[in-house]
């Protein structure tokens, strides 16, 4: 069963259950309908132009993006996944009823590539993460069993700088007890106080269990266009 996760930007304080279950539907909604692969991108001159409001998916290597991608989706196969790390080697963007876009970036920190390859996916994430106009949020991800790296908190000082909103989502829940994760999130919420630029709620999923994915949904679906 999912755990409950309870928004503040839409109420300010605990919804009720009635409200719950219309913000969760409206969710449910919005990724009922179909989710497309629409290109990849390895420069910022072959971003897609549309006024369509996107969400990206940012985090270290092998944290789990595609497979929240799919997850969330609710479709197996639309974002390759690997175990290798690095995997992930273009911006790949994902088209939901031109209600919604979502974009999987190229995992930062360690990757089995040649360095030069590395830091060119660097400057291109980061000059998109900076300058995309419809970009309504980051979410970064970040391992649950693990927490947050320096190498997370760097992007993290850079999207502050940037005033670029951010949201952290801990990710493979499942691989930890209950009270593991919850400390985790916990700590994690802590932390966010310094920064300027971030969402205060920690999202808990797990893309193998469906943990948090409903909530995830309901949460993007109040980013993105009207139904």
């Amino acid at each position: 069963m999912s755990r409950k996760y309870q928004p503040a930007e839409i109420t300010g304080e605990a919804m009720s259950e009635e409200q719950r279950a219309a913000w969760l539907e409206a969710g449910r909604l919005l990724f009922a309908r179909e989710a497309t692969f629409m290109l990849g991108v390895a420069g910022l001159a072959q971003l897609p132009d549309t006024d369509v409001p996107e969400v990206c998916f940012a985090g270290r290597s092998n944290v789990g993006k595609s497979s929240l991608i799919n997850a969330v989706t609710g479709r197996n196969t639309l974002a390759r996944t690997s175990v290798t790390p690095g995997r992930t080697q273009e911006l790949n963007f994902f088209n939901l009823a031109d209600r919604l876009i979502l974009a999987d970036l190229p995992g930062y920190g360690f990757a089995k590539a040649p360095k030069d390859k590395v830091e060119a996916w660097t400057r291109t994430t980061m000059s998109y993460l900076r300058g995309r106009a419809q970009l309504r949020r980051v979410l970064v991800l970040v391992d649950s069993r693990h927490g947050l790296k320096d190498v997370d908190r760097e992007v993290m000082r850079m999207l502050d700088q940037a005033a670029v909103n951010y949201q952290i989502v801990l990710t493979k829940i499942d691989k930890l007890k209950k009270g593991e994760a919850e400390k985790r999130q916990q700590e994690t919420t802590t932390e966010l106080l310094r920064h300027v630029a971030a969402h205060p709620e920690v999202i808990l999923t797990s893309s193998e269990k469906g943990d948090g994915i409903a909530e995830l949904r309901a949460t993007l679906a109040a980013l993105g266009l009207p139904l």
